[in-house]
Order: structure tokens, then C-alpha cells, then sequence
């Protein structure tokens, strides 16, 4: 699985996404009010997909964390991460201890909501991302010597991520990596 790890250091990043980002991101999401003339008074619209995007940037914050100490231990993946996520990014960074790697930096990601259906009897969520892990560095824990990865590497790719609600939160439950240049 320290090839899927590796392919995605090779070519996404992940950041958190700043307040006009998030600002454009929820905008162009939103439902827009009403436009009768009392709709300044009408309340905005929520967006469904802002909480699917939140628990995925969660789950890249813990994620990044994992990877730079080589250890879920002392992270909140497993709050942000269950299934299938939870074992590939465990496995991951269970590869990368016993390589004695670490990883610095961090992904930049784009994440878009595909589709939200909150009307099952579990809530439901699909995102599809540009990631970006040309500022997530492996190196080796002991020297911090950056480790040198093949020069034909994709380093954006679309990673797709299925979400769903599980006792009123909204999870990752799974995250593909692809082999697809965004």
C-alpha cells in the first residue's frame, strides 16, 4: 500500500483551504434566497455538501499527521476516517514506519461535492478532488534526508471519496486515488 502513499506524495498536497476559498467553495454551492422583496429577511440556504468537504479536510489533516510520524497513534483519524479509508491509510502509514519514513509538508486539495443524498437511511456523499502532493516530501525519519521518487511521478491527480453520515457525523468511507491527471 506504500505505493498508493506514494503516489499520492508524488502528486497531491493538501492544505486547508483559506477563509475566501471556503468563502467561493460555499457560494458557489449554495442554494440562492429567495427573491421576493422581503428576501432580506429570508435566512441563506445551508449548503449539504460543506459538511461532506469538512469531514474530508479532516481526514487529510489527520492523514498528514499519521504520515508525519509515521503512526496513527496520537491522531483523530479514526474519527474522520472508517472502512475502507481507515485500513488503506493505516496500512499506508504502518508501510512507511517500517521503511523508517516520514512525510513533511502537506497536499493541497480542491474538493468538489459530486452528489449529496441525505433522504437514505444513511446520508450519503460523494467528492471529487484535485490533489496535490507536490509539497508532501517522504524522508527518512532518522536523517530527515528527503527521499527521492521516481522523476516521472504524476504529482495532481483526482482522487474520488465516498462520505456518509454515521451517528449524526459525517465520515470518509472511502478514497480513490486515480490514475488521472487534474
Amino acid at each position: 500500500m506504500i505505493a498508493g502513499s506514494l503516489v499520492a506524495l508524488a502528486g497531491c498536497s493538501d492544505s486547508k483551504i483559506s477563509s475566501q476559498d471556503n468563502a467561493k467553495n460555499t457560494a458557489s454551492t449554495s442554494t440562492p434566497a429567495s427573491s421576493t422583496p422581503d428576501a432580506s429577511s429570508a435566512s441563506p440556504s445551508v449548503d449539504p455538501g460543506a459538511p461532506v468537504i469538512a469531514a474530508y479536510r479532516h481526514y487529510w489533516d489527520e492523514k498528514v499527521a499519521a504520515y508525519a510520524k509515521a503512526s496513527v497513534q496520537g491522531t483523530q483519524l479514526k474519527k474522520y476516517a472508517v472502512a475502507d479509508a481507515y485500513a488503506a491509510a493505516e496500512t499506508e502509514v504502518n508501510s512507511l514506519k517500517a521503511k523508517g519514513l516520514v512525510a513533511t509538508g502537506r497536499p493541497t486539495l480542491s474538493p468538489k461535492v459530486t452528489s449529496v443524498d441525505t433522504n437514505r437511511k444513511v446520508p450519503q456523499g460523494s467528492l471529487t478532488d484535485c490533489t496535490d502532493v507536490s509539497q508532501w516530501k517522504l524522508v527518512k525519519a532518522s536523517t530527515d534526508q528527503e527521499v527521492a521518487l521516481p522523476k516521472g511521478r504524476r504529482t495532481k491527480y483526482v482522487t474520488n471519496a465516498v462520505a456518509e453520515k454515521w451517528y449524526g457525523q459525517w465520515v470518509i468511507v472511502k478514497v480513490t486515488p486515480e490514475d488521472q491527471a487534474c
